[in-house]
């Protein structure tokens, strides 16, 4: 299977006169259509190591590899085209404009940098909140939604562009024991219909444990690296 990300010998320091390393020497290969976990303690370095895979973030060394395209090196409105085309993200933190409905909020992505939605865009967001089992609120204000549905709206906004990668941080974090249940079942059934590539970072080992493979960061360094 085809590498969709792939990571050479990245360090990440932070600080211009005490530099302080968070990751150390980073080596990783993600396939398509896989469903990973990152996980670590606070501290250990997951959430760079995540923001280094979707470019939100550069390393102090390496290289870093999209859909074999070589990344690291690019400039930040090229970086931007590369997440808009090739990555979606899923926040702990849902991030939906609020004076927004929830057809709206999905349609985001793709309006960034085109000045008109043609009716097959709007169909595929119409379709992606069916998915997410929000069709009945499709209308409604962000506002207006609870926590589990606003986080499935911002599911199917990370689809709009058809990602071949998802990066969920801490997705389910504010999120009920049902909510939480619900989501990832969501993941695993886009997993499977899409191939889309699930990348999913948490502290959580049950919540890990749902995944194919698990690799754990700790000290900035991959502790372990499992796959079922």
């Amino acid at each position: 299977m085809a590498e969709v990300i792939k990571m050479e010998n990245i360090n990440k320091y932070y600080g211009d006169y005490i530099k302080t390393q968070v990751l150390y020497n980073i080596n990783l290969q993600v396939e398509e259509s896989s469903f990973n976990s990152i996980i670590g303690a606070s501290g250990s370095g997951k959430s760079t190591l995540l923001n280094i895979l979707g470019t939100l973030d550069r390393p102090s060394d390496g290289k870093v590899f999209i859909d074999g395209n070589e990344v690291s090196s690019l400039n930040n409105s090229q970086l931007a085209m590369i997440r808009n085309k090739y990555i979606g993200f899923v926040f702990q933190f849902h991030y939906l404009l609020s004076e927004f409905t929830a057809l709206e909020n999905v349609l985001l992505p793709y309006q960034i940098g085109r000045k008109t939605v043609p009716d097959e865009i709007k169909k595929r967001a119409e379709e992606l909140l069916d998915i997410v089992g929000l069709t009945k609120v499709k209308n409604n204000l962000g506002s207006k939604m609870s926590g589990g549905q606003q986080q499935r709206t911002a599911i199917a906004r990370a689809l709009i562009n058809n990602p071949k990668v998802i990066l969920a941080d801490e997705p389910t974090g504010n999120l009920d024991s049902e909510s939480t249940e619900n989501v990832y079942t969501l993941f695993r059934d886009i997993n499977k219909k899409f191939g889309t590539t699930f990348i999913i970072v948490t502290h959580d080992r049950k919540i890990a444990e749902k995944t194919d493979r698990i690799i754990e960061v700790r000290d900035g360094k991959i502790f372990l690296d499992y796959t079922k």
